[in-house]
């Protein structure tokens, strides 16, 4: 489907992405669901000049789009977040808000209309930018401690069936050993994944980022537990990663030569 004509509503939460020479290039997308109980309620909010928030873009619902800081410009979608060891993210990032309640005000799944605005949004996004597939990501997966957003019933699958992020899909066996802990070993090299993978993880938030890629990458169970399947699930999706990092690198050598 054609993306529907974007509305404006400019916010005066905005900055810039540096100063000549040293503009930071935009290489990231982080998807977030605005939490709050009406989309008029939400965009307000990131237009209130008190309140220090705002997106690039926020998707309603029945799927229209409002724009409400130029991709230009640095909005503060972010807030404290952290991926691949890489911190201060509004910098790098485009910021699209999902109309949702999110978990506080009724949690509820996307509907069509607004997914498939979602999608398109991103594939235009992605059409002007050079933002590769493993810097796709949620709010929660870059602020684990403290955001949940867009959640489990959030269709990465579906986002990345039209080429958008990463979503390999699961091995045959991989229910098979739902609920088996791992070992110590096995679970060590489960950090390490998460972490590869793009995960900041610290003794502290290490249930938090497990529980975090299991909302984005095994929905149907989000406990924050290394069991078995989630360390199957770790080692499938880093090695999804590392795959998409060696042909960006690829592609990266193959521009400059």
């Amino acid at each position: 489907m054609p993306l529907p004509d974007i509305r404006e509503r400019l916010s005066p939460n905005y900055g810039t992405r540096g100063e000549a020479p040293n503009i930071r290039a935009i290489d990231m997308l982080v998807l977030h669901y605005t939490g709050m109980q009406s989309a008029v309620e939400a965009i307000d909010r990131l237009c209130d000049p008190e309140a220090k928030v705002s997106s690039h873009y926020v998707v309603e619902e029945d799927g229209a789009v409002w724009r409400l800081v130029p991709e230009e410009q640095r909005a503060f979608h972010a807030g404290v977040s952290c991926w691949q060891g890489e911190q201060n993210l509004n910098h790098c990032s485009i910021g699209i808000e999902v109309v949702n309640p999110g978990h506080e005000w009724g949690y509820r799944p996307f509907p069509e209309p607004q997914m498939a605005t979602v999608e398109e949004l991103c594939r235009d996004i992605l059409s002007r930018w050079r933002i590769p597939p493993y810097r796709i990501v949620g709010h929660s997966d870059i602020a684990p401690e403290r955001k949940s957003d867009p959640g489990e019933l959030f269709d990465w699958a579906r986002l990345a069936r039209g080429g958008i992020g990463l979503w390999p899909a699961p091995v045959a066996n991989q229910a098979r050993r739902r609920g088996r802990g791992v070992g110590v070993v096995e679970r060590a090299a489960a950090l390490a994944d998460l972490a590869r993978i793009g995960y900041c993880v610290g003794a502290a938030t290490e249930r938090v980022a497990v529980a975090a890629f299991q909302r984005r990458f095994r929905p149907e169970r989000w406990d924050g537990l290394v069991d078995g399947e989630t360390r199957m699930r770790l080692r499938q999706v880093r090695e999804t990663v590392e795959l998409a990092q060696a042909q960006a690198e690829l592609a990266r050598r193959r521009r400059y030569n």
